[in-house]
């Protein structure tokens, strides 16, 4: 019997940073980040292709996917959160699995703060930002089911 894992995204129009969680949904580790591609259409294939081959690998299935919704400081829905929703509806034409957009506001400005405290140049923090974005957004998440869990 495979094993369920949850994969946490975070969107960007040049890269997308990608996690995933363990088995047990507890720990939110990286996962290769997938440069995007200049149809949305082709960066979501390109995506679940990436996670099909550690799927294989790894002998697990997706159980959902979360994704960093970027809304404003108010709540509302800019051009990002606008480019997040269409990249949602590619995304359910290819998998099964529930997507669940998840408020990300200060994920990319927590990124940057935890790089900096390891005092990472700008030009190395750019090439990982995306990664430890999609890190922290699975991990919020993951603490969320934890929460709830133990209510």
């Amino acid at each position: 019997m495979k094993g369920k894992r949850i994969v946490g995204i975070d969107f960007g129009l040049k890269r997308i940073g990608v996690a995933i969680s363990d088995e047990r949904k507890i720990i939110a580790s990286p996962f290769p980040t997938i440069i995007a591609e200049k149809k949305g259409i082709h960066t979501a294939k390109k995506l679940v292709a990436a996670l099909e081959v550690d799927m294989k690998a790894r002998n697990y299935e997706l159980e959902k996917i979360v994704i960093g919704l970027p809304l404003m400081m108010s709540g509302k829905t800019g051009f990002l959160a606008d480019e997040v929703n269409h990249f949602i509806e590619l995304l359910k034409t290819l998998v099964n699995c529930p997507i669940i957009p998840w408020d990300e506001r200060l994920t990319t400005m927590q990124a940057e703060k935890s790089l900096k405290e390891f005092d990472m140049s700008r030009k190395k923090r750019s090439k990982v930002v995306d990664s430890v974005a999609s890190i922290i957004i699975l991990q919020n998440y993951l603490d969320h089911l934890a929460h709830i869990a133990s209510s």
